[in-house]
């Protein structure tokens, strides 16, 4: 059979379910910015220690981090559809435990619904996987970032929440944003009963068995999919967990630190109706590594100054950086598995992307408000603290460049 005479993919599955996922995106991950504009100043308001006010946020991180094994085999062995339904339970529970636990003065409380929310974090990380269940080879980059575009809405629409329900249950400040998070859950988690995701094949009788994590990790592309992922999302939210404070702290008003993170929060999420068409066009590789020299290139401005002009341009290469790296190393890994591999390996995946980036949120306010008096000195640190990692997910990408010619000339 030439070329020409080969089928044509049939994707109408695939993209029906990206149609339902770009819903789930856009209307579930609203609460993700609820969660992360009030989780620091409601910490703020109810620990006993003000050095914990972030904690709640970390909480998230972390719970996202020990969620993403458990739902990854959940889902493998029962779909993608009741994972979800899961997530949004975790969403709709945490939420509720924060308004409790703000209704009652209760900073244990409200840590501890921070800690589920990590359960819906870690749902949503799997949507992006999803809508490559059903797709073909070619169009499996475009529906990552298709789905991953919805962050658009998600994040139109959660700070819009924030200003209608915040004040809703006053005098308990920031009660009614959670009671409405909890009502999110509930509608939005209907999207999912249109999901038509298949579940992976049982492998055939002489199938070879599905490598175990050792073995998932020796496989090169893998292991750097691994690696420039964790990389893309740490050094992002490293940088953009201090932002807020760098822009305060260098004279400028809070509402200038809100409009450098919307620009950020832009620039994330606006690239995606573009970077599956270029990673169908180019490859994985290369806009990775065009994503890690758009990481570099924010780190070097943000070194430059500390002018507005300076603190929005970096913030904005930092979105398009972490866009390409992360996207990128999604589609990379998606196509490095076989189906009954998927739930290990996306798992182990996750877990170690939001590992890591519970290590940089910490790290994030220690390099800025630890090092020296001065913000621009604690600046300078949080920004020179992206060089080594960003040397590792290079030097880890050259090397897969490298040694596939090789690999090819053996076989």
């Amino acid at each position: 059979m030439t070329a020409a005479e080969l089928p044509i993919p049939d994707d109408a599955r695939a993209r029906r379910n990206v149609r339902v996922l770009v819903a789930a995106q856009g209307i579930l991950g609203a609460q993700m910015p609820v969660h992360f504009v009030l989780g620091g100043l409601a910490g703020q308001m109810l620990s006993p220690n003000p050095c914990l006010a972030t904690l709640p946020i970390s909480l998230t991180v972390f719970g996202t981090m020990l969620a993403a094994p458990f739902l990854a085999a959940f889902m493998q062995r029962f779909g993608r559809r009741p994972g979800f339904f899961v997530g949004a339970g975790g969403g709709g529970l945490g939420a509720a435990l924060c308004m409790l636990g703000l209704l009652q003065n209760s900073f244990g409380l409200f840590l501890a619904g921070s800690a589920l929310t990590g359960l819906y974090m870690s749902a949503q990380g799997f949507y992006r996987f999803a809508a490559t269940d059903a797709a073909s080879e070619g169009f499996r980059p475009k529906a990552i970032s298709y789905v991953m575009a919805a962050g658009l809405v998600s994040a139109i629409i959660g700070p819009q929440i924030v200003k209608l329900t915040a004040d809703a249950l006053a005098p308990i400040p920031f009660a009614g944003a959670y009671g409405a998070v909890v009502l999110l859950n509930l509608v939005g988690a209907v999207v999912f009963l249109f999901l038509d995701s298949p579940r992976p094949r049982p492998p055939a009788a002489d199938a070879p068995p599905a490598r175990t994590r050792r073995e998932l990790l020796r496989d090169p592309t893998i292991a750097v999919a691994m690696i420039c992922a964790m990389v893309s999302y740490a050094l992002m939210n490293l940088v953009m967990t201090s932002t807020p404070l760098a822009v305060v702290g260098c004279g400028f008003a809070t509402a200038d630190a809100a409009d450098v993170v919307m620009a950020h929060v832009l620039a994330m999420f606006a690239p995606s109706f573009v970077t599956g068409h270029l990673i169908a066009r180019f490859g994985a590789v290369r806009v990775i590594a065009a994503g890690l020299v758009t990481l570099g290139a924010a780190g070097l401005v943000a070194l430059d100054g500390v002018t507005l002009g300076h603190f929005n341009l970096a913030l904005i290469l930092l979105g398009i950086g972490w866009n390409f790296g992360f996207i990128g190393a999604t589609s990379m890994l998606s196509g490095a598995h076989r189906p009954e591999e998927r739930g290990r390996v996306q798992g182990m995946n996750d877990a170690a992307v939001f590992g890591l980036v519970g290590v940089a949120s910490l790290a994030s306010g220690g390099l800025m408000n630890c090092i020296g008096t001065d913000p621009v000195e604690g600046w300078t640190a949080v920004n020179l603290a992206m060089i080594p990692f960003l040397a590792l997910a290079a030097a880890a990408l050259l090397w897969l460049t490298l040694s596939r010619p090789r690999a090819a000339a053996l076989r």
